[in-house]
């Protein structure tokens, strides 16, 4: 066993919630653009497209996410989780206010 101290598994599962999140985003939202052109409503797809985007975005970003993790988790450092947050933020809202349009012209 090394020296340094495990931080444990939940640094595991927060990675793991993220890649969920990610791909969840991504994989609706290329769904819903999908439905959106079917129907005729071609403007609809370019926010569920932006979605899409910051799902895709966030799977890429996992990998350094967890690597900054386990450093903060062994250093005992703040980590700043901002801009991750941001783009989760950013695409949940587009998602939902696309939703709701698509609903309603539905």
């Amino acid at each position: 066993m090394s020296g340094e101290p495990r931080p444990g598994l939940h640094s595991e599962r927060t990675r793991l919630a993220w890649v969920r999140t990610a791909v969840t985003m991504s994989g609706s939202a290329v769904g819903a653009a999908g439905i959106a052109v079917r129907h005729d409503l071609p403007g609809l797809a370019v926010p569920f497209t932006a979605a899409a985007l910051a799902g895709a975005v966030l799977l890429l970003r996992t990998g350094k996410r967890h690597r900054a993790l386990e450093r903060t988790l062994r250093h005992g450092r703040p980590l700043d989780h901002r801009l991750d947050a941001r783009i989760a933020w950013a695409g949940a809202l587009a998602v939902a206010a696309a939703a709701l349009v698509l609903v309603l012209a539905m």
